[in-house]
């Protein structure tokens, strides 16, 4: 914990498990005060809150769906109610439907652009309303923009987008000491990763980065950690490629 993160807020989107999980542990740890967001999984969520508290970290848990706009309304002022307000936000809540363009239905399609895309629009939108000068923005893409593997299509152009959405926010944040950048993970262990892959296709996308394993969610906290943290503050407008060199 160091003074210049002590007293901050976090939020978290999509912090109930996984990557999200991760990060919302590791800025606990650095000192942050976390809201653990989830759309559904309250237990979860109170687990991910629990581990925090026993290690001595203070984090509170907060219902929303990203992509419902009046939600994340709530969700914001109940922060600016409980703690003053958010000094960093964490886009990470997103969702990953693969099927080929030719095959992908209108309400996957939907999905994918509700959540991914206006989720993060719409957290993004009340972060450059109301996130304290000097804070800082993390949003997610997914190094999948750049390799553009086929069944990918919807969910890269959503990520593309995000990442499109980042750039103008940086300039739009002009004068106000927030940086707003881009971390893309790789092939990273998680369930939403793991599930439904048979171990030998899992083994052979280990191999593809130069560092022959699968990312693991602290790999992904500690580059968000490092862009909330006093290290990261001339880091600005920039996609960070966390995948051991896969693209």
């Amino acid at each position: 914990m160091t003074s210049s993160t002590q007293h901050k807020v976090a939020l978290v989107t999509g912090a109930s498990r996984g990557i999200g999980a991760a990060i919302a542990e590791r800025l606990a740890q650095d000192g942050f005060t976390v809201i653990v967001n989830y759309a559904r999984g309250a237990a979860e969520a109170d687990a991910v809150v629990s581990k925090i508290e026993q290690a001595g970290g203070k984090a509170v848990s907060a219902q929303a769906d990203v992509s419902d706009a009046a939600a994340v309304r709530r969700m914001f002022a109940s922060a600016e109610q409980a703690f003053g307000g958010v000094d960093v936000l964490v886009n990470n809540a997103g969702i990953m439907m693969l099927s080929a363009i030719a095959d992908t239905d209108d309400a996957a399609f939907d999905r994918l652009i509700d959540i991914n895309l206006k989720g993060t629009f719409n957290t993004l939108r009340e972060a450059a309303k109301n996130l304290h000068d000097g804070g800082r923005i993390i949003n997610f893409s997914s190094s999948v923009v750049g390799l553009y593997q086929p069944t990918y299509g919807v969910y890269a152009a959503t990520k593309a987008a995000v990442e499109a959405l980042s750039r103008v926010l940086t300039k739009e944040m002009r004068g106000r000491n927030i940086t707003v950048n881009t971390v893309a993970p790789g092939p990273t262990a998680t369930d939403l990763f793991l599930n439904g892959k048979s171990g030998q296709l899992i083994e052979n996308i280990t191999k593809i980065a130069p560092l022959e394993r699968l990312g693991q969610p602290q790999d992904i906290a500690s580059v968000v950690a490092f862009l909330a943290g006093p290290d990261g503050a001339w880091i600005n407008g920039q996609t960070l490629k966390a995948n051991g060199g896969i693209v």
